[in-house]
């Protein structure tokens, strides 16, 4: 079982969104926060980045948002997290972020969550971050993404043992579960990155 004490969490920032993202969020805000373990996002005060840290911070749970200055400017940024940090530029939070997680969880969400995600599985597949991947597939939403993966696969755009850098969850406990279960992918998994 992995030792997990922070995980990093892609989400929206939509607040239009329907209800069941929100309830998920919350959830597994609640489902972290009880199992002592610290989130990790992009410290946005709206939408699911907000619901999942205000559900943490609920239940006692430490947060640790990302943010970078100019977000901070516009006022976007979460006021109540257990700590703020502040970085120059997106690609500078999206590292730092990779690097404070001991697992990575992606909640539905718009063009931002989707390249958060697919870069983090790019950066496995390369070797650069080993540390179990789980998209929390709410409502079906991640459906098109996850037969464009297969696509990708089957017509040789990637590996067949690429299929195992990420795991598919329906509900905030089965995606803990799969982040504690998951076995850490091997570096030497470099040799295969190129078809």
């Amino acid at each position: 079982m992995n030792q997990i004490k922070s995980i990093c969490v892609y989400s929206a920032s939509s607040t239009k969104i329907d209800q069941v993202y929100f309830d998920a969020a919350a959830q597994l805000g609640r489902l972290m926060a009880e199992h002592h373990i610290r989130l990790v996002n992009g410290a946005g005060s709206i939408g699911l980045m907000s619901a999942v840290a205000d559900a943490v911070i609920a239940n006692d749970g430490e947060v640790t948002g990302v943010i970078p200055t100019f977000m901070i400017e516009q006022n976007w940024h979460h006021k109540g997290l257990t700590e703020l940090v502040e970085v120059e530029s997106m690609h500078e939070r999206k590292q730092l972020m990779a690097k404070l997680s001991d697992a990575i969880i992606a909640l539905p969400g718009g063009c931002g969550t989707l390249e958060e995600l697919l870069e983090i599985i790019t950066w496995k597949q390369l070797g650069l971050y080993l540390n179990p991947i789980v998209i929390l597939n709410i409502n079906g939403f991640f459906e098109p993404l996850l037969a464009m993966l297969d696509k990708a696969i089957d017509q040789n755009f990637m590996r067949k043992e690429h299929g195992e850098i990420w795991t598919v969850a329906t509900t905030p406990s089965q995606a803990l579960e799969q982040i504690y279960n998951t076995p850490r992918w091997d570096e030497s998994i470099r040799k295969f990155a190129a078809i």
